[in-house]
């Protein structure tokens, strides 16, 4: 049976300390128009991949909303019965979603990575953190002027535009590589990202941990250059060595931590902790996806730091969970865990890190049921004869180019609605099996279960299969699963850049007395000379 929870239940919930899953299980476009501040996103089409690594621990508090009273596949009820049927069983629905919640008095917020962003902006006014114009920048690069540009974010953010001359090395890698990078103590550096963001926390990190240098925010990022009327670089690889990493700046790494109550603590309190029945456990580990891929932890998450500190509602689902940071080097995890207390996050550092014998027992998964598959050949014949019929569940971006030709482009939300008159046997196709399986578990009682195209569209297009493209379907407004917020801001669109810069300036604004006291930045600290 359904449970439901008042606006004024659930916003006494999100302050009262005890730990807390809010989940929008909208799709991704839906959510980044607008949500609750503390909410993750967890759309149904990802509900049962996601949710065991959101969710580590079955018994902790889930609200899950949708839009409301107006949406018209009652998304929230079925993530509700779906959460429940893998084993959750305080899951609440939020009485007439996003709508009653702003009805209530509270804002929804536009954009993703909503509680990072924000804090962005409180520790730039916080730290006073030191900005450098595009137009400054501009100028020392083209006087020669000595000085070194780091991009902050992650390689493949880095390949899409990136500041002429600068080398990427992602947030979560400055205090161990910064060293090797620039060893001069008086070469200023300049930390950029696309907006604000990570080009704030980038330089103030490098500044907290004591650096010598110079050390300056590129105002606005590549939009502010792109803005300045600069040009960026396109397709860029320039970024830090593998063999850069130093654990030159351990000691103030641990210094900085310690400033901020940052935890140290061994294997066997973290094996204790697994065990505890009452508090969810993340295993996070900091490095690069090169080293976690050479090996890790056993049960551990692959949480960047640089992106963990940007993006952590795409990697912690429970609010007031405990967090666990490793590294190989004593330099990484303690420098963003002090940013993740800083958050309000009850982050610690393992001690030891990888070295440190941590075993914690295996997870049980849900196993997605299983589909028989239909081989391309055999369904580009059926499809001739009509007997199929065939449902592309891949993001409706990717169907616009390229799809087969028969195929109908569908989100899961939309499936039952879809199937409700269809009588042929259903095929569908899918970015992964696991996709199209979990999907499978909403089927209408009057249909067969589905079959699904083995290999999906790379294996139909290996036999030589024809796709065709369609640029306007399915249309925008189909295309809940996409977020369209200011989406052309890297394209060469200057006033989606001025609006999304507008936006993130403005998010500060928006909180509410309880949302501004969940961080925990330090006093108003003085400006550095």
């Amino acid at each position: 049976m359904t449970s439901y929870l008042s606006p004024a239940q659930l916003k006494t919930w999100l302050h009262d300390g005890s730990e807390l899953a809010v989940l929008d299980v909208r799709e991704h476009g839906q959510y980044g128009e607008a949500h609750l501040f503390h909410a993750v996103p967890l759309p149904l089409s990802r509900l049962e991949i996601d949710a065991p690594r959101l969710l580590p621990r079955r018994g902790v508090r889930v609200v899950v909303y949708d839009a409301g009273d107006d949406s018209p596949w009652q998304v929230a009820e079925r993530a509700a019965n779906r959460l429940q049927a893998l084993g959750y069983p305080q899951v609440s629905v939020l009485a007439g979603g996003a709508s009653a919640w702003a009805a209530a008095g509270h804002v929804l917020f536009a954009g993703v990575n909503l509680p990072s962003k924000t804090f962005g902006e409180l520790a730039e006014q916080v730290y006073h953190t030191p900005r450098i114009s595009a137009d400054q920048l501009a100028q020392w690069l083209a006087q020669g002027e000595p000085v070194t540009v780091l991009d902050g974010r992650p390689v493949s953010e880095f390949r899409k535009m990136n500041i002429p001359g600068a080398l990427c090395c992602p947030n979560g890698e400055l205090a161990y590589r910064v060293k090797a990078l620039v060893p001069d103590p008086t070469r200023p550096i300049v930390i950029n990202c696309a907006g604000r963001t990570r080009s704030i926390i980038g330089a103030q990190t490098l500044i907290n941990l004591g650096l010598p240098n110079p050390v300056y925010a590129l105002e606005n990022g590549t939009q502010g250059w792109y803005l300045a009327d600069h040009a960026l670089e396109h397709g860029g690889s320039r970024h830090y060595p593998a063999d850069s990493g130093s654990a030159a700046l351990r000691p103030e790494a641990e210094r900085l931590a310690r400033r901020f109550e940052v935890p140290f603590v061994d294997a066997g309190t973290v094996r204790g902790w697994a065990e505890d029945p009452q508090r969810t456990l993340f295993l996070c580990d900091v490095r690069t996806p090169e080293e976690f891929a050479a090996g890790s932890l056993p049960q551990a998450q692959h949480t960047p730091g640089g992106q963990l500190m940007q993006a952590a509602d795409q990697y912690i689902g429970v609010r007031g969970a405990r967090l666990v940071l490793f590294d190989s080097d004593g330099v990484r995890a303690p420098t963003v865990a002090s940013w993740l207390r800083q958050m309000g996050h009850d982050a610690c550092v393992l001690i030891d890190g990888l070295a440190s014998g941590l075993d914690l027992p295996a997870a049980v998964l849900p196993e997605p049921p299983p589909l028989q598959s239909i081989q391309p050949g055999e369904l580009a014949v059926r499809l001739q004869a009509g007997e199929l019929a065939l449902i592309d569940l891949r993001p409706g971006m990717q169907y616009r180019q390229a799809h087969i030709a028969q195929a109908i482009w569908s989100i899961r939300p939309a499936l039952p609605a879809l199937l409700s008159h269809e009588n042929r046997q259903p095929v569908l196709v899918a970015e992964t099996a696991a996709v199209a399986a979990w999907a499978s578990t909403e089927w209408p009682a009057h249909l067969p279960r589905p079959l699904l195209l083995a290999g999906g569209l790379d294996d139909w297009r290996a036999a030589g299969l024809p796709l065709v493209a369609s640029p306007d379907a399915p249309s925008d407004a189909q295309c809940i699963d996409y977020l369209f917020f200011v989406h052309d801001r890297h394209d060469g669109n200057k006033e989606a850049a001025r609006r999304y810069l507008a936006w993130e300036t403005g998010l500060v604004a928006q909180l509410d007395p309880a949302e501004r006291a969940g961080f925990r930045l330090p006093a108003e600290m003085p400006h550095r000379s």
